[in-house]
């Protein structure tokens, strides 16, 4: 065949056969997109701060950062000495900690949420009514006046018989003060503990409904976070995974899946002394959560570590180095959520979150970028590989841990750019698979 000459195309079956197939599997296009719709595409926070109903306060926000601040005043006042606890890089000692200190002034919580559950506990109820609705007051007024973080909320209690009654009433009573106030913010999250069964997410559901009925606002308007704490939301009685089931039972209402380290722990008899976020029970169960939640849009988030950094320099440091590589532990597979339990942990969970981001961004914008423009390199990668490298340059930007002029100047793409790369449709990614 000559240079030039065209190849003869040739076929065998009917255009009815391919028409056949695809009405055959409009129910399964039309399952798929339901179920797993994708990421959001929205922020996802780098961790959550429980503040205890009754210690929540107007300042509570600002006063985090100022403790973290003095923390990392007191045990580790430059980039050298910070670096060295922590192990970091020449080359990243000196931006990560004029990150860290920047974050700590200007946005010392990403998510916080105000607990009503464990770290309050049982009060009388007029005392958790009062807590409640001035919560809500406070969270309002700091949205108001700009002082908020990026997603505040509450955590109430869960939805077994003993203190069900309460949970429910303790959430009307902040949501309707949000109401009352002017109206939800957009960073409103609500978390649901202790979750065992998927009914009791159900359950949830028509609460929300209900609220959201006598308010007239839009239908699904209010999500919420869930919880898991017990052995039975990961493997139900009948062998299958509850939290697959759970995800379903949300109704598109999920927003995340957290990881409860010390009840999930003791659920299992794992002792005291050994229940930590890198257990062996706490890998599989956030393993299972994660690929109950791949493709959902529900975001999954580790737990949380109980050694405070606190009293002197030398156990603060050792504080700071556990907390620091558990969550180092966590980002490498793909937690990019945490619980922090005190404002000394605030310090390393940045620390930790820039490192992340840093170390790899340029190697990430060069791949991305030739992806992009179709040139060579020593890696060849796809349209799944490019939704993971924009993801990761988005998460970097959207914390602080880098700037879009910097991500510009390598890759060559807006951060427009990156979210079409990092929320491609469906056949954008089989297509070339």
């Amino acid at each position: 065949m000559g240079q030039g000459q065209q190849e003869k195309v040739a076929t065998s079956l009917a255009g009815a056969v391919s028409e056949e197939i695809s009405a055959s599997l409009a129910p399964v296009d039309a399952e798929l997109e339901r179920r797993y719709p994708g990421d959001p595409g929205t922020r996802q926070p780098v961790h959550t701060v429980y503040v205890p109903g009754d210690v929540f306060a107007a300042d509570t926000v600002r006063s985090w950062g100022d403790r973290a601040l003095d923390a990392l005043e007191k045990h580790a006042p430059d980039a050298a000495s910070f670096a060295a606890v922590l192990g970091l890089t020449e080359e990243l000692a000196e931006p990560v900690h004029a990150r860290v200190r920047a974050k700590l002034e200007r946005e010392p919580i990403e998510d916080l949420r105000v607990d009503f559950e464990d770290g309050y506990g049982n009060r009388p109820d007029a005392e958790e009514d009062e807590a409640a609705a001035r919560a809500a007051r406070l969270i309002a007024e700091a949205y108001e006046e700009g002082t908020a973080a990026p997603y505040m909320g509450i955590r109430m209690k869960c939805m077994e018989a003993p203190v069900r009654a309460r949970g429910i009433r303790t959430l009307d009573v902040f949501l309707t003060g949000l109401i009352e106030a002017g109206g939800l913010p957009a960073g409103l999250v609500l978390t649901l503990p202790k979750v065992t069964y998927p009914e009791q997410v159900t359950a949830m559901v028509r609460l929300l409904e209900a609220f959201e009925k006598a308010h007239g606002l839009e239908p699904g308007r209010i999500g919420f976070e869930i919880q898991i704490e017990t052995s039975q939301s990961i493997l139900a009685a009948d062998g299958t995974a509850t939290v697959a089931r759970m995800i379903q039972a949300a109704e598109g209402r999920a927003t995340g899946l957290h990881y409860g380290t010390f009840d999930y722990s003791a659920c299992l008899g794992v002792s005291a002394a050994h229940q930590a976020s890198d257990h062996p029970a706490a890998d599989h169960a956030k393993a299972v959560m994660q690929v109950a939640a791949a493709g959902t849009g529900v975001r999954v988030s580790d737990g949380s570590t109980n050694v405070l950094p606190v009293g002197p320099t030398e156990k603060v440091h050792a504080a700071w180095r556990l907390h620091y590589g558990l969550t180092r532990r966590a980002l490498a597979r793909a937690y990019y959520q945490g619980w922090d339990m005190h404002p000394g942990h605030i310090p390393t969970r940045y620390a930790a979150v820039f490192a992340f981001y840093r170390e790899g961004f340029e190697q990430a914008a060069a791949r991305l970028s030739r992806y992009a423009n179709r040139t060579g390199g020593d890696v060849m990668d796809e349209p799944a590989t490019a939704k993971a490298l924009s993801g990761y340059l988005l998460r970097g930007l959207d914390c602080g841990a880098l700037d879009i002029a910097e991500v510009a100047r390598l890759a060559g793409l807006t951060r427009a750019d990156l979210e079409s790369f990092a929320t491609p449709r469906r056949g954008d990614l089989t297509a070339s698979a």
